[in-house]
C-alpha cells in the first residue's frame, strides 16, 4: 500500500512526499526509509514511471490521525500541503493532479475531498467512515451518514495546521478515491479491480470529473 501510494505521486506533480510514521508501525518505517535510500520498486499493477519522488520520514508521536497530521505538518511540507492516506490502493498520478488543480481552482486556503456515501456502497467497499459523525447512535452500531451522505476520502490540501483559513469541498464518485482499504474485503475488491476482471468496476483514467461546483466545509458541493 504504501509502495502503490508513492508510485501514485511519483507519477504526478508532486516532488517530494514526507510520510508520516509512528511507534506503532516500525515495519512501515523500514519500509520508507528503504524507499528513500532507494530501494524503492514500481507496485504490482502501478503505472510505471521514468520520474521519482524525494521521500523524507517524519516520526509522530502515535497519538491519532489529527495529533499525528499536526506533527507532520509542522516538521514537513510547507503549506498549503497535499495530505494523502495510504489506504487507496487504486489513486494514480492524474487524480492527485486533479486534485491539485482543483485546489488551484477553487482558491480557498484548504481542499476536502469526499465521495458519496452510497457510491463506496455500490463498489461493494466498505463506508466505515461515514459512522464517525455525532448526530447517530453510535453505541447501537448503528451506521449514519454525514448530512449531505458523503465522507472524506482521504485526500486533501491542508492550507493551515491550525485550522484557520477557508475550506473548499469538491466532491466525486471516481472509484480512485472511493475506495479505501478498511477491511479484507476491500483489499479483494481492489486486487479485482486492479486485475480488470469481468464483472469489477471499472476503473476511471485521467482526469477526476467532480459533482457540481465548489462548495464550503459545512455543506459540500453545490449540486
Amino acid at each position: 500500500m504504501v509502495d502503490r501510494t508513492l508510485d501514485a505521486l511519483a507519477a504526478s506533480r508532486v516532488e517530494t512526499a514526507y510520510a508520516a510514521v509512528s511507534p506503532h508501525t516500525p515495519r512501515t518505517r523500514e519500509r520508507l526509509v528503504e524507499r528513500s535510500s532507494g530501494g524503492g520498486r514500481i507496485g504490482d499493477g502501478a503505472e510505471r514511471t521514468d520520474e521519482s519522488v524525494e521521500v523524507g520520514v517524519v516520526d509522530t508521536p502515535g497519538d491519532g490521525y489529527v495529533a499525528d497530521l499536526q506533527t507532520a505538518l509542522a516538521e514537513g511540507p510547507e503549506r498549503p500541503a497535499l495530505t494523502v492516506a495510504v489506504d487507496l490502493p487504486l489513486l494514480d498520478g492524474p487524480a492527485i493532479d486533479a486534485v491539485l488543480d482543483a485546489h488551484a481552482a477553487v482558491g480557498s486556503d484548504s481542499l476536502s475531498v469526499r465521495v458519496p456515501a452510497a457510491r463506496k456502497r455500490g463498489l461493494g467497499a466498505s463506508a466505515d467512515a461515514a459512522t464517525r459523525y455525532d448526530d447517530g447512535d453510535e453505541a447501537a452500531g448503528e451506521a449514519v451518514d454525514p448530512p449531505d451522505g458523503r465522507v472524506p476520502t482521504g485526500v486533501n490540501v491542508v492550507g493551515a495546521i491550525d485550522g484557520a483559513g477557508d475550506e473548499a469541498v469538491r466532491a466525486t464518485r471516481d472509484a480512485r478515491l472511493a475506495l479505501n482499504v478498511n477491511r479484507p474485503g476491500d483489499r479483494r475488491l481492489a486486487e479485482r479491480i486492479l486485475a480488470g476482471e469481468c464483472d469489477a468496476p471499472t476503473l476511471p483514467t485521467g482526469g477526476v470529473e467532480w459533482l457540481g461546483e465548489p462548495g464550503a466545509a459545512g455543506g459540500g458541493d453545490r449540486s
